[in-house]
C-alpha cells in the first residue's frame, strides 16, 4: 500500500513500508523517532556531532532487524534499546579508562528544601560537565533506571566499576550544585 495521499500512518503501516524497503516509509519513520532518540543520546554526550552520530548508527541496526519486530511491545522501546545498544557500542569502542574495584560507598541525602529549587535543565547542564564515564554510568542508572548489573554488561565493565562510576558522579554533582548554590549550607542562589 502506498504511503501517498494520508497524514497519518499506524505503525504496521510504517514497519511493513520500511520492511518492503520503500525509502517514503523509511523517512518517515527516521523522523517519527529520530528526535526523542537524539534527546537520550545528548544525555550521554556532550557532542551533537558525536549524538547525531550514535543515532544514525543505530537507525541503520533498526532498519536491518525491522523485520523482526513483532508488535508485542512498543515499538518506540524496541528503537530505543536498539539505539542504546549502538550508544554503547560506540562507547566501548572508544573507552579511554581504567577499571578498578571499588566498594560502593553511601551518599548523603539530598536536603529536602534543595529540591525545591532544582530545574531539570540545571541538573542535566550540570551532569553533562562529568567526566565520560561518570556521566554515562549516572544517566543509565539515574535516569533510564538500569541496575548496575546492566550497566556493567552493556558497558563491558564490573558492577563495582559501576558503583564507583556513579558514587563519583553524585560527588562531583553535590559539588557541583553546592558551588552553585542549591545545596543547603550553601550561599543563597541568586534569583
Amino acid at each position: 500500500m502506498p504511503l501517498f495521499g494520508k497524514k497519518n500512518y499506524t505503525e504496521e503501516e510504517l514497519v511493513e513500508g520500511c520492511v518492503r524497503n520503500d525509502r517514503r516509509a523509511q523517512e518517515l519513520f527516521y523522523r517519527t523517532f529520530f528526535p526523542e532518540m537524539l534527546r537520550m543520546c545528548m544525555r550521554y554526550t556532550r557532542d551533537e556531532d558525536t549524538a547525531i552520530d550514535i543515532v544514525n548508527t543505530g537507525f541503520l541496526r533498526v532498519f536491518k532487524k525491522l523485520h523482526t519486530f513483532a508488535f508485542k511491545g512498543s515499538l518506540e522501546g524496541w528503537v530505543r534499546r536498539l539505539i542504546y545498544h549502538s550508544m554503547a557500542d560506540h562507547f566501548r569502542s572508544n573507552a579511554r579508562y581504567l577499571h578498578f574495584l571499588v566498594l560502593e560507598e553511601r551518599d548523603d541525602m539530598v536536603p529536602a528544601q534543595g529540591l525545591a529549587h532544582f530545574y531539570e535543565e540545571d541538573i542535566l547542564k550540570e551532569v553533562r560537565k562529568l567526566p565520560p564515564m561518570a556521566q554515562q554510568v549516572f544517566c543509565l542508572y539515574a535516569i533510564e533506571g538500569y541496575t548496575h548489573a546492566e550497566i556493567a554488561q552493556n558497558l563491558n565493565i564490573s558492577e563495582g566499576t559501576s558503583k564507583w562510576h556513579l558514587s563519583t558522579a553524585r560527588q562531583k554533582l553535590r559539588q557541583q550544585l553546592t558551588d552553585l548554590g542549591y545545596m543547603e549550607g550553601s550561599r543563597e542562589r541568586m534569583a
